[in-house]
């Protein structure tokens, strides 16, 4: 088990990419590990054959432990036993099943059947497979992924009807669907739409007894740090409202030679980062953190932006945001997006982050009161972009397309006065885009 940074003491095998007998190149990755600070790929050190897999999907072993065997070519292929190190033998009997593991009650037997790890859920629901209805041939008759790829090979798949519900994976910034008509997009929309994986299966979690899902890591750690942020940091929250028909237009009109030209799609987000890491060069107050004998105001500007998964929520960081344009931020979000879809994050892409935006309109939102990532002093969130009528001049009413700007601060470090003010600054330059504007 690799050292995935310098506090992280422990990893979860989350998924073996290769099974024993594979071959393997140089490099290449072996298996999926999740901390509680970053998921990634394991590359392998050699080339040669996987004869040996120590660590099961699932199970969590200290950095050092030994997980599995690569006989390179030549090597001879008599078993051995592996190698015991300190770090390894305080978990040997954990991380190497013995004989002694696979005497279960019936009882036993049967909560095992119904705990389903993540991996399994996941790739019923893909594969439209009701896990009630397998026999498991994992340890103590759980449920395993070969199970449930045997299941589909046999044509056993669920009986209920699909779930229209797709809250499988949501990414800040990531490209709208534009093959609507400007008409139709201003209607009720997210400031950047999601990227959706397969549907979530209803067959998955429907049947005769309750799903217990094992806490993953990144869950546990999610929970500890939002328990801890709401316990220690006294919260405030504003919101204000900015007319973005500006925006809209301007966007509307390169959005076509941007993607030609850039290769991604130009979504509503990065003019939002922009703006965000403008005012933070105005009121650097609220680009600080909360210390135990002060207030630590950060000198750099490295925007948090949150990833969401249907089981998890990661939140990579652009470093030195201010230093990009529009252009450059849209690239960066793009680029932090798929390396979080696919496991593919460094611990440095998740470090160092100074205020953190949330683009809640990927889901519809228009309103929220999100959680501060400590120790940041505040989070905003980005509310859906909606058409609505709004009085104009005085007396004209016009259709204009609005957005609510939502924020959370710690009231140890802002009051509301420079809450306001930076909150102010916000709202005026998202509102100063024209159709004309440069970015």
């Amino acid at each position: 088990m690799p050292k995935l940074g310098e506090s992280v003491t422990e990893g979860t095998i989350g998924r073996w990419l290769k099974q024993i007998g594979d071959p393997v190149e140089l490099y290449e990755p072996i298996a999926e590990v999740i901390t509680d600070k970053v998921n990634a790929e394991i590359p392998s050190e050699v080339a040669g054959t996987l004869t040996e897999i120590y660590v099961k999907e699932n199970d969590t072993v200290p950095v050092g432990t030994l997980i599995a065997l690569i006989r390179e070519a030549g090597e001879s292929s008599d078993r051995k036993d592996p190698p015991v190190t300190k770090s390894s033998e305080a978990t040997a009997v954990s991380a190497v099943p013995d004989a002694a593991a696979n005497v279960h009650s019936l009882d036993q037997d049967a909560e095992q059947r119904g705990r389903y790890s993540p991996a399994v859920l996941r790739l019923a629901q893909e594969k439209n497979v009701a896990l009630d209805t397998l026999r498991g041939t994992g340890l103590g008759g759980r449920i395993t992924r070969k199970d449930v790829l045997l299941a589909v090979e046999k044509g056993v798949q669920g009986s209920n009807a699909e779930l229209a519900i797709r809250p499988s994976e949501h990414v800040a910034g990531a490209a709208r669907n534009d093959s609507k008509s400007d008409a139709n997009e201003m209607k009720p929309h997210a400031s950047a739409q999601s990227t959706p994986a397969q549907p979530l299966r209803a067959s998955s979690f429907l049947g005769t007894r309750d799903v217990s899902m094992p806490i993953t890591p990144i869950r546990r750690t999610i929970a500890t740090r939002m328990k801890q942020s709401k316990h220690e940091i006294p919260h405030a929250w504003m919101m204000v409202e900015a007319d973005v028909t500006g925006m809209h237009q301007l966007r509307a009109r390169h959005k076509a030679a941007f993607r030609e030209r850039e290769g991604i799609e130009l979504t509503y987000f990065p003019f939002f980062l922009r703006a965000v890491a403008e005012a933070l060069k105005a009121y650097p107050l609220v680009n600080s953190e909360w210390t135990d004998d002060a207030i630590l105001v950060r000198g750099d500007i490295h925007l948090s932006i949150a990833v969401a998964t249907s089981d998890a929520l990661v939140v990579p960081v652009i470093h030195n945001a201010d230093q990009l344009t529009v252009a450059g931020l849209a690239h960066a979000v793009s680029d932090l997006a798929a390396r979080a879809r696919s496991n593919r994050l460094t611990l440095d892409d998740v470090k160092g982050g100074t205020f953190t935006v949330n683009n809640t309109g990927a889901f519809g939102s228009i309103q929220s009161q999100p959680i501060i990532n400590a120790p940041q002093a505040a989070i905003l969130s980005v509310e859906s972009i909606v058409q609505r009528p709004v009085i104009r001049d005085g007396d004209s009413i016009a259709i204009r397309s609005m957005v609510n700007l939502c924020m959370s601060l710690d009231h140890r470090v802002l009051d509301g006065f420079i809450a306001g003010q930076f909150m102010k600054s916000v709202k005026q330059r998202v509102e100063a885009y024209t159709v004309n504007s440069d970015f």
